[in-house]
C-alpha cells in the first residue's frame, strides 16, 4: 500500500530542461526548450516535425506493454523509483528513435547547405542527446 501511495504522488516528465543554451557556431543562440518547441510545433519558417508527439502516437501499443511490465515489477517488489525510471528511460528512447527514424518534412536547401545534412532534427545532436526524464511530485512546477 505504501508503494502505491508513493506512486500516486509522483510522475515522470520526459523532455527538455530550460536553461541549456545552444549556439549555432555563430552569433545565434537559443534555449534548447525553444528549439524543441519550434521543431515540434513549427513556426512561420520551420515546418512542424512532431518527434515528441509521434514518439507517443506511433507507439501506443509498446507503451501499454511497458506500463504492464512495470505493474508486474511493482507486484514483485520493485521500488517506485525503479519503475518510474524504467518508464522514463523507455519513453526517452522512443523520442531518440523518432528523432533518428521519423518521417519529417525535408530540410530547406538553405538549411542543408548550412548544416551540410538533409536530415531534419539532426544538426549538432543536442535534441537527441539532451532529452531527459525526471521523477517529480505530481503537479509540481519543478
Amino acid at each position: 500500500m505504501k508503494t502505491l501511495q508513493e506512486l500516486a504522488g509522483l510522475e515522470v516528465r520526459i523532455g527538455y530542461q530550460r536553461g541549456i543554451v545552444i549556439s549555432d557556431g555563430g552569433s545565434s543562440r537559443a534555449d534548447l526548450v525553444d528549439i524543441a518547441l519550434w521543431n515540434e510545433l513549427g513556426t512561420e519558417n520551420i515546418p512542424s516535425r512532431p518527434f515528441m508527439r509521434d514518439s507517443v502516437d506511433k507507439h501506443r501499443q509498446e507503451i501499454g506493454k511497458a506500463i504492464e511490465a512495470q505493474k508486474a515489477a511493482l507486484l514483485k517488489g520493485a521500488t517506485t523509483k525503479k519503475v518510474l525510471s524504467a518508464l522514463g528511460l523507455f519513453q526517452l528512447d522512443l523520442i531518440q528513435t523518432e528523432i533518428d527514424q521519423g518521417s519529417f518534412v525535408a530540410n530547406a536547401p538553405s538549411t542543408i547547405r548550412k548544416k551540410k545534412s538533409d536530415k531534419p532534427l539532426i544538426n549538432n545532436g543536442h535534441l537527441k542527446s539532451l532529452v531527459q526524464y525526471q521523477i517529480v511530485k505530481k503537479g509540481s512546477m519543478d
